[in-house]
């Protein structure tokens, strides 16, 4: 350990870090990172959730800092309305699910049921999951959100909507409908206002930007790939992203 010390010794923010995760993990964040940038992301992720030398493979395999600083430029207007959407990106990586192409929503529901430990670590430790086809009951009529979870660090219900189709805004209207029934019959006083995700296969960024403009519920639309990221691409659009925001 006191050789990454010593590595680090230049850089304040990380010295103090690196003594904080194993050995094992050290080395993982410094052969497989090539900036200070996501090494602390890397080193904090590992901090917060006490990862294990096989979850953090997966989340630097899948190139997770990209994605999560990609989603947060891409998203940072509806994040400065909404905090409690930072914890929310807009794509996800599922490829452990191993599903076909044109696979149908009941087999994306079970499948990530199966998987559910993988689908956590994806989504983030913090996320606890409460149902599938979680019913709620409006007037004589009941409704079945896909998946409802908890979130322990914002402190609120957190439902996700699957689509196995591109988003439409009709997708946002049942979203919509279903954060309303949660907030005002099953949030306890004590929680913060309910956040909702839809996760589709693709989606026009035009259109969601429409969808989004006068929504007042917080709300998100992902992607979800079954495929590993490409990181040379991803890496490439994070650049062009963050030397624009500096120019403008």
């Amino acid at each position: 350990m006191k050789q990454f010390y010593e590595t680090y010794q230049d850089k304040p923010k990380l010295a103090p870090l690196v003594r904080e995760i194993t050995w094992i993990n050290n080395l993982l964040i410094m052969v497989g990172t090539k900036t200070d940038e996501a090494r602390e992301f890397y080193i904090k992720l590992c901090i917060k959730n006490m990862h294990s030398k096989q979850e953090l493979e997966r989340q630097i395999d899948t190139i997770l800092f990209e994605r999560t600083m990609l989603s947060g430029k891409r998203n940072k207007d509806l994040i400065a309305k909404n905090e409690n959407l930072r914890v929310l990106r807009d794509n996800y990586t599922l490829e452990f699910l191993d599903l076909p192409d044109g696979h149908r929503k009941r087999d994306l529901r079970r499948s990530i049921l199966i998987n559910l430990k993988k689908f956590i670590l994806e989504f983030g430790k913090d996320f606890s999951l409460i149902g599938e086809e979680y019913r709620v009951q409006v007037g004589n009529q009941d409704f079945y959100i896909d998946l409802l979870f908890y979130n322990r660090e914002l402190t609120c219900l957190v439902a996700v909507e699957l689509k196995v189709e591109k988003f439409s805004p009709a997708h946002l209207g049942q979203l919509n409908f279903y954060l309303e029934a949660l907030d005002r019959d099953l949030k306890k006083p004590n929680e913060n206002p309910s956040v909702g995700l839809i996760l589709c296969t693709s989606k026009d960024n035009n259109v969601v930007e429409y969808a989004l403009s006068r929504s007042l519920n917080p709300a998100l639309i992902s992607e979800y790939t079954l495929k590993l990221p490409d990181k040379k691409l991803l890496q490439q659009k994070l650049a062009e992203i963050t030397e624009f925001s500096g120019l403008t």
